[in-house]
């Protein structure tokens, strides 16, 4: 891996930039690559647009924006009509199967679903479902170790509900693992 550009979108409230900042975390303080990460959102506090531009490189970061992503991970369907078209040829999908209907792919776009919202709630909180899908998308993109994820969510929760993200993050990895 040389460099990856990436954009995690959603709406407020579903822990996108959370999403984003563990992604960074891992790469940068277990895997000794560097990131940035920019975020975004609406005004609103829950229910706006919401996202978070994330880049993981062997090599220092020049330039923080991402214009062009090659992965977009999109949890919800007004996230994923603002933003599938900046994904690039032949770039990579993952989307949450309940809540995104994918329309106009472009042209060699690789996608994956899951249904993140729906095992999140099987463990009893839907408020995990990002840690689904960060589990998920640990598993299809290979960026970091899910070890070096691992320590990053351990790092970056609270302290009463470390073992329901590990297990939420599990869920999602062991959904790609399993075949889907």
């Amino acid at each position: 891996m040389s460099k990856k550009e990436m954009k995690i979108t959603g709406f407020g409230g579903q822990g996108i930039i959370l999403t984003g900042l563990l992604i960074g975390r891992a790469a940068t303080l277990y895997e000794d690559k560097h990131a940035v990460l920019i975020q975004s959102f609406g005004p609103e506090a829950r229910g706006g647009a919401c996202g978070a531009q994330v880049t993981v490189s062997d090599e220092p970061i020049l330039y923080p924006y991402v214009k062009e992503p090659e992965i977009l991970v999109t949890l919800s369907q007004e996230a994923y009509s603002t933003y599938i078209g900046q994904l690039r040829p032949g770039g990579t999908l993952i989307y949450e199967e309940n809540l995104v209907t994918p329309r106009d792919l472009p042209e060699g776009v690789k996608s994956y679903c899951v249904p993140s919202t729906q095992i999140a709630e099987d463990l009893g909180r839907k408020i995990v479902q990002n840690i689904v899908a960060l589990g998920f998308f640990t598993a299809v993109t290979k960026i970091v170790d899910p070890e070096s994820m691992k320590n990053a969510i351990k790092t970056a929760v609270p302290k009463g509900t470390i073992d329901l993200n590990l297990k939420a993050f599990d869920k999602g990895y062991s959904y790609f693992k399993n075949g889907s």
